[in-house]
């Protein structure tokens, strides 16, 4: 029930747009290559369970969590009115 100059189904299609946008910055989240033995930012030992749960990992729980407590995600207003659109 899209209004104005938007197609049917345009709702449907912010929506899917918005968990695409959303499953793509999680990937690209995702630690790649070789992990560490050591965490990188305090030197603690990296428990063999995490990485192999998670290859590639290059920090310790507690420093991860405090660099994912810091994360400021950016992404497109989909929600805006058509008026702030045509600024």
């Amino acid at each position: 029930m899209a209004t104005g100059w938007a197609h049917e189904g345009a709702v449907l299609d912010q929506i899917e747009d918005t968990i695409t946008d959303g499953v793509l910055t999680a990937r690209a989240r995702l630690p790649v290559g070789e992990g560490a033995e050591h965490c990188v930012e305090c030197g603690d030992d990296i428990p063999e369970a995490r990485r192999k749960a998670l290859p590639g990992a290059r920090t310790c729980v507690s420093c991860q969590s405090g660099r994912d407590s810091r994360i400021v995600l950016v992404g497109i207003n989909r929600r805006g009115s058509k008026d702030s659109q045509l600024r």
